[in-house]
């Protein structure tokens, strides 16, 4: 491995400490090497705090003059809850900095750049520009979008069942594999299921992680039928938690404003709620990323109606069978094999005795 490429590795595990913490901000690491060596390292810790330059320096155990800078993402060149970060990189007399990827944000791309070089110093860019970008899809296709990153969860056996002929789905995965459900929910911003889900189910979908990080919870509730004692609606005072509907009458709403919900109001489709209008409000109140917990009708709609950026698929060596069993995408589904959704090469990972696929949608 080339001297660039390890000390930009060696950034981008720095950078991932901050997920979940961070957002709707990317995760960010930076390195400050001095003639072989590690001078100083941060990351960005957490949102609205200082970014990961500005800490890399503060560690600095001697002068950062004449040093390497290693930084995952373009430093930002604007005015935000922090300082510029290319003006304490010039203050510092920094020789080079080495950048992962450009950011895309219109407010910040190639300005800190040409403030660098105009000050003297070497830039050097796309170090390890796809492990870059696959560390920052979520922020990517958010600050190009305006909407959240959403990604399909369920958990199934090798038959394609969610859950028995009697709705009962605990647990189809181990404990490996649950694990992952949470370090995931950790570093997502919020976590989305459907009304049916919320009746059957009365989960309460948390983080049971040391130092894990609660997602916002949502609820898809199209006429106000979750129970006011479920698990959910009764901690929302202690966990973020927005109920979508498009029932109007304050009367019904009453209850679950004063338990601590939050109400989006979405106009319906076909019945149901209109998931496209309800990211796009969710993206203009600043949520990055979605993980969707719901069961095969919620799915269903979410991609009929286009919301799903990513699937994850958690698969058990189990047979429910039972022609009743849910199925992870239900609904009328489609005619013929030529409409079906097609997603890229899945990505394989190993959890004990489970599987997981991960694939982008194309």
């Amino acid at each position: 491995m080339k001297k660039d490429e390890y000390y930009m590795d060696l950034a981008i595990v720095l950078a991932k400490k901050g997920g979940g913490n961070v957002n709707p901000n990317p995760q960010v690491g930076a390195l400050i090497v001095k003639e072989g060596r590690i001078i100083g390292q941060g990351y960005h810790e957490k949102y609205g705090e200082a970014h990961a330059e500005i800490n890399a320096f503060k560690d600095c155990n001697e002068s950062p003059e004449g040093s390497t800078l290693y930084v995952t993402l373009e430093p930002c060149a604007h005015q935000g809850k922090q300082p510029p970060c290319f003006e304490a990189i010039i203050k510092n007399r920094i020789k080079r900095v080495v950048i992962g990827h450009l950011d895309p944000n219109p407010l910040v791309s190639g300005k800190g750049i040409k403030a660098m070089k105009e000050a003297g110093i070497e830039v050097s860019i796309n170090v390890l520009e796809k492990e870059c970008e696959e560390l920052n899809k979520i922020f990517f296709y958010y600050v190009s979008q305006g909407l959240p990153y959403v990604m399909m969860k369920y958990a199934m056996t090798l038959d394609g069942k969610i859950a028995t002929s009697a709705g009962q789905s605990k647990w189809i995965t181990g404990e490996i594999a649950r694990q992952k459900v949470h370090q995931d929910r950790s570093r997502f911003m919020a976590i989305m299921i459907g009304v049916e889900t919320l009746i059957l189910d009365d989960p309460q979908l948390s983080v049971r992680l040391e130092n894990g990080k609660n997602p916002i919870r949502i609820i898809c509730d199209t006429h106000l039928r979750s129970p006011l004692a479920s698990k959910i609606v009764s901690t929302a005072t202690e966990i973020p938690t927005i109920i979508a509907t498009a029932e109007s009458d304050p009367k019904k709403q009453a209850s679950f404003l004063k338990g601590g919900c939050e109400i989006i109001l979405v106009s319906c489709l076909e019945g149901r709620l209109n998931l496209k209008e309800l990211t796009k409000k969710l993206g203009e109140k600043g949520i990055d990323s979605i993980i969707l917990e719901g069961g095969g009708t919620l799915n269903a709609s979410a991609l009929k109606a286009g919301i799903v950026q990513k699937v994850q698929t958690y698969i058990a060596p189990k047979i429910f069978g039972g022609k009743e069993a849910p199925s992870p995408v239900e609904g009328h589904g489609i005619e013929h094999p030529n409409q079906a959704y097609l997603l890229e090469r899945a990505q394989i990972t190993y959890l004990g005795e489970d599987i997981l696929l991960e694939s982008e949608l194309l």
